[in-house]
Order: C-alpha cells, then structure tokens, then sequence
C-alpha cells in the first residue's frame, strides 16, 4: 500500500497523491497533437509532474518539446510550436453553422496539401513518380527537413537526454517490419530519433538513423501503452492521450466511412491493451494468494521462486483521456492545420483534464490503497 505522506501530491480538490511514476503517453495524429497540448497544459496547472514520456508521431514531437525543456519553459515553448504550424493558414470566418465549419476544414486541409505546414513539411517540387529510384524524393509526397530545423529550435537536446523526463518515441524498420523504441534510458535521442517516429509514407520520407531507415511508428501500432506497462518497475500512474476514438456511430455516408475507417486504424486498440494488462494482473493477484498458502519450507523451492517472481507487480492506474470529433471535423481532420482548429483542439485538452480531475477522489483511492484500475473520467 502506498504511503500517502511521501508521495508528491498534485494541485486538485483532493490533493491527489502521485504514485514514483508518473507518465504521460501520446498518440500519433498529426493536427490532432494540439489536444495533447491542452491535457499538458491542463496537468501543469494541477501541479501534477511528469517523470516518463512516451509518444508516438505527432506525440514524440510533443514530447520532445515537454522534455527538452525546463519545467517553466514547457507550456511556452509546446504552444510557441504550435502556433508555428499553424501560421500559414488563412483565417476564414467560423459562424455559419456546421455546414460552414465542415467547409472551412475541407478547403484548410486542402490548402494544406497544395503548401504544407511551416516549420513542418513542404511539397516536393518534383512529383515522386518522377524522382531518381531509391532517393527521398521518389519515397515521399513531401519533404520533412524543414521539421529537423524547428526540432532544434524548440529542443534543448542536452536535457532531453539527461534531464528528468524520461523520453521513449516509437517507430519501425523499413527494411525489417521491426517495431522499437528508442528510449532515453538506453541511448542518446536527436531530431533523427523524432523525426523517424512521425515519418508517415507516402507523405513523409523515411528517416535514416545508423545506417537503418525508418518509418511512423503508427504504421505498427499506434500508441506506447505496452511499451510503458512492459518497462514499469514502480506504482505507476498514467495519462493516455488517444487523438482517435475507438468507439463511433455507424458511417451515414461515404464520406463518414473514409474518417470512421481511420479512427478504428488509429485508435490502437488502445482498451484491448488496458483490459489484458488488467486481466494478467488479476490473474497474478491470484497466484500470489495461492502462493501466500504454501508452508514456509516451500519458498526456496526454485519453481516456487520462479513462479513469485513471475506473480510480482506494481499498481498502475491509467486515466484514458480520448479526442472525440466534432460532426464538422472528416477524414481530414489530422490534416488540418489551422489556426482555429488547433485553438479548438487545445482547449478541448485543456477542458478533458479539468473535467477529469472534478472526479480524483476516484483515483486517490486507487492510488493509496495500491490497486489498478483504468479510468475514462472526461466523457
């Protein structure tokens, strides 16, 4: 059981009790990543700090801006870059109903495919058909190098590496199908690193680190739940940012098809990945009292050992905190870097955290008397 006095304890009504870890875990989605802004700007103001970040995509660029920098530089430095992304867009007038509003995100993200995003990527003059064999050029739609500049701008890649936020951004191997992490506790990171993660074809190239080149960690899988559950060492409690919600209404047309279809893709299975974590758990609860029976001249058994070590764990708790689409936003939606757009989507971050922490006696409880649960509290 955790002992409430030595714990960290957050800004809220019910000065939450943080568990040794607290991580933060963000999905890829490309324009959606503005709400992951919202929901750190929103646990900054609850004083709850974060010790592990781990992201995927748009969500390694978050979270290298969160970790390659000093906690008061944070939030400025996150919103800074996403104001960057999205200055280029025309600013169109959003009254007029849904009707306007859907129109207004279809002719933005269109502009976005003509220009690109600043600080992001720029189309490629030459169409990649045309493109000499094996170069970057013939591998992508867009080219990315301009994102290498704004990742070293915004990123102070000496703290990354040894500052206090422990940094793991996914993505996968070319050549091999291979999926990891690479991951702060094991090597060094840079923009190559980040880079790679966010490297979804065919827009964007694949990015060649150490000889090995690399793609989206999305194309896999697209959030780091397991990859943080599989490294948990201590009680544990984490914020997952989904950008894709797994559960929607049956597509009305083909249009709701195309946005429904991306948001089963994208969404993980990010609950399937809750719900086994839990299931094993209790599982291992149950070995562990069977074991508690045993005599005592049994536990220098080495099956006995083997199998205690194997029962062993620490609580988690993960607050599940979901993007859910307005009707005007479509398929494109990841796509669409403008201005009013990315302010909707950080204020809806900001907003999940508030609506969130309205109920924190829930995961007090949880936390303090150890056990693990995951909780969907923003609905």
């Amino acid at each position: 059981m955790a002992d409430v006095e030595s714990r960290r304890r957050a800004k809220t009504p019910e000065r939450l009790p943080l568990p040794d870890t607290v991580a933060l875990v963000l999905q890829g989605g490309g324009a959606l990543g503005a709400y992951q802004g919202g929901v750190f700007e929103g646990l900054q103001d609850k004083g709850i700090e974060i010790d592990w970040i781990a992201g995927i995509s748009i969500g390694a660029v978050n979270a290298a801006i969160i970790a390659g920098n000093p906690p008061r530089n944070r939030l400025v430095r996150l919103r800074a870059f996403w104001e960057e992304v999205t200055a280029a867009l025309p600013t169109l007038p959003l009254a007029g109903g849904e009707e306007w509003r859907e129109l207004v995100h279809i002719l933005s993200a269109g502009y976005v495919a003509a220009q690109g995003v600043p600080g992001f990527f720029t189309p490629r003059l030459l169409n990649p058909m045309f493109a000499p064999s094996k170069s970057t050029g013939a591998l992508s739609f867009y080219d990315s190098a301009p994102l290498a500049r704004t990742l070293d701008s915004y990123v102070d890649w000496e703290l990354l590496n040894e500052g206090p936020i422990r940094l793991s951004v996914g993505a996968v191997n070319v050549e091999t199908g291979n999926f990891r992490y690479f991951d702060t506790r094991r090597e060094r990171l840079d923009a190559r690193h980040i880079m790679a993660s966010g490297a979804l074809p065919p827009g964007l190239p694949p990015i060649e680190i150490d000889g090995a080149w690399w793609w989206d960690g999305g194309i896999v899988s697209n959030t780091p739940l397991a990859h943080v559950l599989d490294n948990q060492r201590e009680d544990l409690l984490v914020f997952q940012v989904d950008l894709f919600p797994a559960r929607g209404a049956l597509p009305a047309t083909i249009m709701d098809v195309y946005s429904r279809e991306k948001d089963i893709r994208y969404s993980s299975r990010t609950r399937q990945v809750t719900d086994q974590r839990i299931r094993l758990r209790k599982e291992r609860e149950a070995i562990r009292k069977v074991l508690a029976k045993l005599p005592p001249e049994l536990a220098s058994d080495p099956d006995v050992a083997h199998l205690t070590k194997l029962a062993a764990e620490h609580a988690v708790n993960v607050v599940h905190l979901i993007y859910r689409r307005h009707g005007w936003e479509g398929s494109a939606s990841d796509f669409e870097f403008s201005r009013a757009t990315m302010d909707h989507h950080w204020q809806e971050g900001v907003a999940a955290i508030a609506e969130t922490m309205r109920h924190d006696s829930l995961l007090a409880r949880n936390i303090v008397s150890g056990h693990t649960a995951a909780f969907d509290l923003a609905q």
